[in-house]
């Protein structure tokens, strides 16, 4: 476990939920990846990410899923890709990526608290 932090701390992290509407292979990159397209809802728009996903998933599979991710970490550049925010999982077994999601469907752009 890491430090202890304060709601504070926590509040910082801004974690939205958004609507995958486009994913391809991330050709040319070092690790296998997909580019994704998230619709963060009207008050973010729509944002890019670079996720290493390509264990448990296809980018046709992805497109329509929400997902979880950070949306004020400062873009990333990766390769010639910039990267805007950070999509949440978990690792299995063997380290691949296991996407975190609401179980039911709810607006996009809505904050995890």
């Amino acid at each position: 476990m890491t430090e202890t932090i304060a709601w504070a701390d926590f509040e910082k992290v801004d974690i939205r939920v958004g609507t995958i509407i486009e994913a391809r292979p991330f050709e040319g990159a070092r690790k296998p990846a997909i580019q994704l397209v998230i619709d963060f809802g009207a008050e973010l728009g729509t944002r890019k990410c670079s996720a290493q996903l390509t264990v448990h998933y296809t980018p046709e599979a992805l497109v329509g899923r929400q997902v979880a991710a950070v949306v004020n970490f400062p873009p990333r550049q990766i390769g010639k890709f910039m990267s805007q925010v950070l999509t949440l999982g978990f690792p299995d077994e063997s380290g691949g990526v296991v996407l975190i999601a609401p179980d039911k469907s709810v607006p996009n752009g809505g904050k995890l608290f």
